[in-house]
């Protein structure tokens, strides 16, 4: 709704969509992003895989036209049975083995309100050979969202090269807050997306 109460019925594309909606369990063990398809008149629908019963975050990412971006967030509680909690804990180690790719994480300074570079590097994890046929995923070299341990803080990062194809991938961004982050970093390669996730404390 506009300031005047009525549907906003024009936006405009951003990473090549027009909302971005990021679904998180409690405890951020679990991350979808997905986009909703638009309807008309304000609307938009989607279908969330929920994979157990429990407490959601929904944020939603868009920008109407003419204007700067909003998110929107709200609390979805999903009937079923219950998953174990998980402990958010930030990484001793910030390289990951996914889908056969090493992804190591580094920053600059790790430090609150402060405009700082990240950089997600990626190899081969068998050949440890630098990876540089990435793909554009949403028309740039990656996708970054960050979140809060308390689910109050949601970063959509932009990078800083967008037509780069790795083994780097440089990010720019800012913490508002000290404490615990999780960080999704998504990348594609052969036409298949990847999810890197990573658990950080920001002092």
């Amino acid at each position: 709704m506009n300031k005047e109460g009525k549907p906003v019925k024009d936006f405009e594309l951003e990473h090549e969509k027009l909302m971005h909606l990021i679904v998180i369990s409690k405890g951020l063990s679990f991350f979808e992003h997905i986009h909703p398809e638009y309807k008309g008149d304000g609307k938009f629908e989607i279908s969330p895989n929920f994979p157990s019963g429990g407490e959601y975050k929904l944020y939603a990412d868009f920008v109407p036209k003419g204007e700067s971006k909003i998110v929107k967030c709200s609390v979805v509680n999903v009937e079923g049975q219950l998953s174990q909690p998980v402990q958010l804990v930030a990484d001793q180690k910030l390289t990951k083995v996914i889908d056969g790719k090493e992804v190591t994480l580094t920053f600059d300074h790790l430090m609150t309100n402060m405009e700082l570079p990240m950089t997600f590097t990626i190899k081969d994890a068998k050949t440890k050979k630098p990876i540089t046929n990435l793909q554009p995923y949403l028309g740039a070299i990656g996708h970054v969202v960050a979140i809060s341990g308390d689910t109050e803080t949601y970063l959509h990062v932009h990078p800083m090269e967008e037509n780069t194809t790795g083994p780097d991938a440089k990010f720019m961004t800012s913490f508002p807050k000290k404490g615990l982050y999780k960080i999704w970093g998504q990348f594609q390669q052969n036409g298949k997306v990847f999810i890197v996730p990573f658990s950080v404390n920001v002092p």
